[in-house]
């Protein structure tokens, strides 16, 4: 496939089929990350591939935030087990992490690189007949998600990818054009 058409076509896939991804297809994503350019080369990203148990766990991590916002006792706990028994569900997951260099420039380096990464992982994965949902936020600092992943202190989590064969491909969402985007500078 084209480049140019692999990044038009990309989409973030939010329901997989039941199909297991190979450990093979996991470290052929994870081998394209490490092909990102990296000033310094650093070589800053780690990976963590969860399995049943640690997909369940980060899901109940993040369940409980959205549990915040349910006023029901009932209602708040049936969220934590529908939003860890649908992480477990899941064919593969992924985290991304970086490690956290001491000078704050490298740091923002590393982070970039980092994302450099995750595109060539979202944009190799299709060609292998797989699609990819990379979700970010604020549960990426929670203690519980740090922990179900099983990251040291000194990394950052930039990313949990979801990983499978897409059970269905969903509509690209419309862009602006770059041109409305751009200021030519003399």
């Amino acid at each position: 496939m084209n480049i140019l058409k692999s990044i038009n076509n990309r989409r973030s896939i939010k329901t997989f089929t039941d199909r297991p991804v190979s450990r093979g297809e996991i470290e052929q994503l994870l081998d394209a990350v490490c092909q990102a350019p990296n000033h310094r080369m650093t070589e800053p990203w780690r990976f963590y591939v969860l399995g049943p148990r640690a997909r369940h766990a980060y899901g109940r991590a993040l369940g409980h935030r959205k549990a915040k916002r349910v006023d029901d006792a009932e209602a708040a706990r049936a969220v934590v087990e529908k939003v860890a028994e649908t992480h477990e569900s899941l064919p593969a997951m992924l985290a991304v992490s970086v490690t956290l260099d001491e000078n704050p420039e490298i740091r923002e380096e590393d982070f970039a690189a980092a994302y450099m990464g995750l595109q060539n992982l979202s944009l190799v994965a299709p060609s292998m007949g797989l699609g990819t949902h990379i979700k970010t936020g604020a549960i990426m600092d929670d203690p519980a998600a740090r922990a179900a992943v099983g990251v040291p202190e000194g990394e950052r989590i930039v990313a949990i990818v979801n990983v499978g064969v897409p059970d269905e491909l969903p509509d690209g969402k419309v862009r602006r054009p770059a041109g409305e985007l751009t200021t030519w500078v003399e």
